[in-house]
């Protein structure tokens, strides 16, 4: 179903902030390496409401939704953007990562990690865990062929 080089499908990603983080440069370092992955990407920008990324993932019906923050404020933005994207029907299932500064301590959180988990999102990433993201995004297919 994804990335299949044969019929030249290209995975749809959208790459968001949360609603409280103003920062952009890393939406634009996450819209270039999915792009070299093979996506076509919808970067809607920072401080993005839940309702428009509501909105964008019911009319672009993306294969893969990553939601990024900076701010440190990510854990507390991402647990009722998640919840409330879980219960619109449509959007259940569609994937969701975060990842990022999650908590404005500096130290990566392992119950931040669980309960994000626990609420819908799809896998959670840490700061420094861009390996981790490539694997992810390249695991389920959602890297196209050549």
């Amino acid at each position: 179903m994804f990335g299949d080089g044969a019929t030249g499908f290209r995975p749809k990603s959208i790459v968001s902030s949360t609603v409280s983080d103003s920062h952009t440069w890393n939406l634009i370092f996450l819209q270039l390496l999915l792009e070299e992955m093979g996506h076509e990407v919808v970067n809607i920008g920072s401080c993005v409401p839940e309702e428009t990324l509501i909105r964008e993932c019911l009319e672009r019906r993306p294969d893969l939704v990553v939601v990024s923050s900076v701010n440190g404020h990510g854990f507390n933005d991402a647990l009722g953007l998640i919840r409330n994207v879980r219960s619109v029907p449509g959007l259940e299932r569609t994937p969701f990562v975060v990842g990022g500064k999650l908590g404005v301590d500096g130290v990566r959180d392992v119950g931040f990690t669980r309960r994000l988990l626990q609420e819908g999102f799809d896998a959670v990433f840490g700061e420094d865990d861009l390996a981790g993201f490539r694997e992810f995004v390249s695991a389920r297919g959602l890297r196209a062929v050549s």
